[in-house]
Order: structure tokens, then C-alpha cells, then sequence
């Protein structure tokens, strides 16, 4: 299961309780983690501004944080979806689980980009830049569309090879017994199908609650209600 499912991110905060209008700062990591935090130790960390601003209460001291936007890429994945017949919310939902939206992301085996293309497959695709936005989406695209009919329209296994590799999923005839390939496809596919009826990315909500020993937690399950 995606730990951006389960919690999002808890970090320490000072002793003393933090103030309401305390500035935070959010981090996506390249596997979709989101992470927010009050001291950034990482460059990568950019400034959400004064939380919580615009939060509305919910029950037991939780906040609901505004919405902010995973897909800053929209055109791009636009203009790849029309030209590759590719689900929008496809091609979105693998680039959040891949890189989390960095289009500066590097996998610790090398892949690069938005939709994390290994250099042999960039070079064979003919994406020459894979940190350009418009190259790696429109490259990823393309060879998601070819696996896609590799396999018959089978999505999951179009997705499992987009991870594994085409000889994985013929070796096994199916989804790799591998369990980053299988938690790789149900991430995908979560996000894949929790659309809207027009194919837009159904909003994250986000959720905030400061615990009384100081440490900020930060969920994406919504609180349950006093009775």
C-alpha cells in the first residue's frame, strides 16, 4: 500500500506547541510520499506559506488544508493523451507514482523524469532531454501506448512491464511475483480509477492535527467524527 495512503507524513516540531500561523513547507518524493515539516533540512522543500491558511476545522483539532495542484503538466499530458490515445488519467497517475510530479527525479537505478525513462529506453524513443517536461511525457506516453497493445489492452500488465520490463511479464505470463511491480501496479491503477466522470484526478484532501507532545501529523484519511 502507498504510505501517501495510509499517512502522509508526521515530523517533530519543537517543545513548545506550534503556533497557528506557523509557516510549513511540502516535499514530494519520488515515490509519491508527500511529506510536510515546519524546519526543512532539504532543499527540495518548497514553502506552503502560513498554515493553516484557508483551513477549515473538522472535528477533534483536526484542520482540512487547502488543495494544491499534482498536475502542474496538464497540456502536456493533454496534447500526449490526444496524440497516443492514452488516458489522461493514465498517464498522470504514472507520473505521480513514478516521480510524485519532479521533473528533476532520478531513480536510484537511473531512470529520469516525470515518468521516469531509463536512458536506453529515452535514446530509443528519441527523447534527448528526459528532464523536459514535454519530451519525457510525451516519450513516456508513447511507450506506455506500445505496451498497451503489446498486451493485448491490458492495462495492468501494460503497467507491469512499464516497471518490470516486457521479458518479466512474458517470463511469468502476468504481473511479476515482485512486490515493488505488484504495489507499482495497484498505486497506478488506485489512482487510475479515482477519477471523475470527465477523467480529471479526483483532489487529495489533506489533514492536519497537532498532537499535545508537539508533533504535527499529517493525513489524507479524513478524521473521524465526535459522536
Amino acid at each position: 500500500m502507498s504510505r501517501f495512503a495510509v499517512v502522509i507524513a508526521a515530523v517533530a516540531v519543537l517543545a513548545t506547541a506550534l503556533p497557528a500561523g506557523a509557516e510549513t513547507f511540502r516535499l514530494v518524493a519520488p515515490d509519491g510520499t508527500v511529506h510536510f515539516t515546519n524546519a526543512p533540512t532539504d532543499p527540495r522543500y518548497l514553502r506552503q506559506g502560513m498554515t493553516p491558511p484557508g483551513a477549515t476545522g473538522t472535528s477533534a483539532g483536526w484542520f482540512r488544508l487547502p488543495s494544491t495542484d499534482l498536475a502542474p503538466y496538464m497540456s502536456e499530458i493533454r496534447a500526449a493523451a490526444e496524440r497516443y490515445a492514452v488516458p489522461e488519467s493514465l498517464i498522470s497517475a504514472v507520473i505521480r507514482v513514478e516521480s510524485g510530479f519532479n521533473p528533476r527525479a532520478v531513480s536510484r537505478k537511473g531512470a529520469r523524469g516525470l515518468m521516469q525513462l531509463m536512458p536506453a529506453t529515452a535514446s530509443i524513443l528519441g527523447v534527448r532531454n528526459s528532464f523536459d517536461p514535454r519530451e519525457n511525457i510525451d516519450g513516456g506516453a508513447r511507450h506506455l501506448r506500445g505496451l498497451i497493445e503489446r498486451f493485448a489492452n491490458d492495462v495492468p500488465l501494460a503497467l507491469a512491464a512499464y516497471n518490470a520490463g516486457e521479458n518479466a511479464v512474458v517470463t511469468y505470463r502476468g504481473i511479476p511475483p515482485y512486490a515493488e511491480t505488484q504495489d507499482y501496479v495497484a498505486r497506478v491503477l488506485r489512482l487510475f480509477h479515482g477519477t471523475t466522470t470527465n477523467g480529471s484526478t479526483l483532489p487529495t484532501e489533506t489533514f492536519k492535527k497537532l498532537e499535545s507532545d508537539g508533533t504535527v501529523v499529517y493525513t489524507n484519511i479524513p478524521p473521524r467524527p465526535r459522536l
